[in-house]
């Protein structure tokens, strides 16, 4: 089991460097740093790139909870924060691409996809949901919060829900990546409700 030292000083800054190696990698191809490219459609590699590592850490953030149960110890809750942050930075990220890069803030064409595109609507209130979870996850947020802390970030769930109907109504034909999300997601709702049935935790 890593102290609580050796997670300060090494294992989360490795885990800060591998969440963070997919925006560098925009970066580096938006800059054409070592040869690197964004390919004939920036805009929409950033788009997907961002929506695609935001979903992913979602889920990885999902993940720390049952590593908790299968480990029996409380080190994996030390990288729950940073992951979620994460997650809402990169959906941030891939909102504020569609808002200024693909659509340049033009009312008509947001209102125009509001009405033919309904996924933007999920997946904004899907961000709403993230930012509330990030606006209150500090230790003092916890605190003045109290026992209606642990009911409003039970909200992952629904967010993690949207998420993936995001991604899912969003593509047109080949529905096998989105589908994997929702498996994957699916499972880790079940396995909690499997734990809260059969084996509640403590407190």
């Amino acid at each position: 089991m890593p102290t609580l030292r050796q997670i300060r000083l090494c294992w989360k800054p490795l885990a800060f460097t591998a969440a963070l190696l997919p925006l560098l990698g925009l970066l580096a191809g938006a800059a054409g740093f070592g040869g690197a490219r964004l390919g004939p459609n920036p805009v929409e590699t950033i788009q997907d790139t961002s929506g695609l590592w935001a979903l992913r850490l979602l889920l990885v953030t999902l993940c720390v909870t049952p590593l908790r149960w299968a480990t029996g110890q409380a080190w994996p809750l030390q990288f729950r924060r940073m992951l979620g942050l994460f997650a809402f930075a990169y959906a941030a990220l891939h909102f504020a691409n569609y808002l200024l890069l693909d659509r340049a803030l033009d009312a008509g064409e947001i209102t125009g996809d509001l009405t033919r595109r309904p996924y933007i609507i999920i997946g904004f209130v899907a961000l709403l949901l993230l930012a509330a979870l990030a606006a209150t996850s500090t230790a003092g947020w916890r605190r003045r919060l109290g026992q209606r802390w642990q009911a409003l970030h039970q909200a992952i769930y629904p967010a993690g829900l949207l998420a993936c109907w995001h991604f899912w109504w969003q593509v047109k034909k080949d529905h096998t990546a989105p589908l994997w999300y929702c498996v994957i997601l699916l499972a880790l709702l079940g396995l909690r409700a499997w734990r809260a049935r059969w084996q509640p935790p403590p407190g």
